[in-house]
C-alpha cells in the first residue's frame, strides 16, 4: 500500500475514534505529501524516500517548536507539538541503535576505502543514501567524522 493510501486509511480510523490530535497530524502529513506529489517538476507520485524525508522534516519542526514553547513557558503547546511528533514517528522506520550505526558506517568506510577525514564526502554520499530515514543527518555526519578520525 502506498504511503498516501495508508495515511488516508488511518485518517478514517482517527475520525471514527474521535482522536483529534492524530486526525490533525495525519491530515498535515497528507497535505505535505500531496503538495510534494503535485509540486512543479514532480512526476505525480511520491517515492517512499521522499515521503520519509518529508516526515523526518515534520518531526524535526515539531520538536524544534516544542523546545521554543518550553522556553516561553507554554508547556501545553509544547506537549501538543510533541504529541504530533510521536504520531508522525510511527510512520518512520525504527532508528538505528548506536552499535548498528557504527557497524553500518564501518562497513561503508571499508567499502569506499576511506582512511582520512578528508575522504568524509565519499563515505557520507554512500551512507546518506543507504541509511536514509534510519538516522538523522547530523548524527550520521558526527559518527562518520569520529570514525574517520580514529
Amino acid at each position: 500500500m502506498e504511503l498516501i493510501e495508508q495515511i488516508t486509511e488511518d485518517i478514517k480510523k482517527a475520525m471514527l475514534a474521535k482522536d483529534k490530535v492524530r486526525l490533525d497530524t495525519l491530515r498535515g502529513i497528507k497535505k505535505e505529501l500531496l503538495e510534494a506529489k503535485t509540486a512543479k517538476g514532480a512526476d505525480g507520485s511520491v517515492s517512499e524516500d521522499t515521503g520519509l524525508k518529508i516526515m523526518q522534516k515534520m518531526v524535526k519542526q515539531r520538536k524544534e517548536s516544542a523546545a521554543i514553547y518550553e522556553g516561553m513557558g507554554r508547556q501545553d503547546m509544547a506537549e501538543s507539538e510533541l504529541a504530533q511528533a510521536a504520531v508522525i514517528e510511527e510512520y518512520l522506520p525504527k532508528p538505528l541503535s548506536d552499535e548498528e550505526l557504527t557497524a553500518a558506517i564501518q562497513a561503508i568506510i571499508a567499502e569506499t576505502g576511506a582512511k582520512t577525514p578528508q575522504e568524509m564526502g565519499k563515505v557520507m554520499g554512500v551512507a546518506s543514501k543507504r541509511l536514509a530515514g534510519k538516522v538523522e543527518g547530523r548524527v550520521l555526519s558526527e559518527k562518520v567524522k569520529s570514525l574517520l578520525n580514529q
